[in-house]
């Protein structure tokens, strides 16, 4: 135990979650000056990347639920998404008032745009860095996450 509670590797990983919220920061303030000519933010971008994975149109909880944000901030970025062309509201057989977001021609064209800005800039930031290291901070990640998920689903259960 370190003078302060934590184990070796609880003190560790509080580092890497404090250096991961200045990262999320810089990699959103990044994303808004990448994607800022094509009318987009990081958020809006996120909101797109997301109905694409998709691969058909969904509600925004379910969108929601992937970003891993709250349905009424997707919210407003669809609205807001909307509104400028990007995405349309289908109806949804499955639920009167819960619409299926779906991409416009126009929203498929911002983001074919902005994956065009993206490749060139991640490459650049991968330089110097091991596949096999990106590789292992992804399954890391990938098993915090896991974790953080399975407590609030327990504590969503509990409560």
């Amino acid at each position: 135990m370190t003078v302060d509670g934590h184990t070796p590797a609880g003190a560790r990983l509080s580092s890497l979650m404090l250096d991961s919220f200045k990262l999320n920061s810089l990699l959103l303030a990044s994303g808004d000056r990448l994607v800022a000519g094509l009318g987009l933010t990081s958020a809006r971008w996120q909101v797109l990347g997301t109905i694409v994975a998709g691969q058909q149109p969904r509600p925004v909880a379910w969108l929601a639920r992937d970003i891993g944000a709250s349905r009424q901030n997707v919210q407003r970025i669809v609205n807001d998404l909307e509104r400028d062309g990007l995405v349309t509201f289908e109806p949804n057989p499955h639920h009167k008032r819960a619409h299926l977001v779906a991409l416009t021609d126009k929203g498929r064209a911002a983001m074919q745009d902005a994956m065009t800005l993206q490749t060139p800039w991640v490459n650049e930031l991968a330089e110097g860095l091991s596949v096999e290291d990106i590789a292992t901070v992804h399954e890391v990640i990938l098993r915090l996450r896991r974790k953080l998920e399975a407590a609030a689903q327990k504590a969503d259960a509990d409560g």
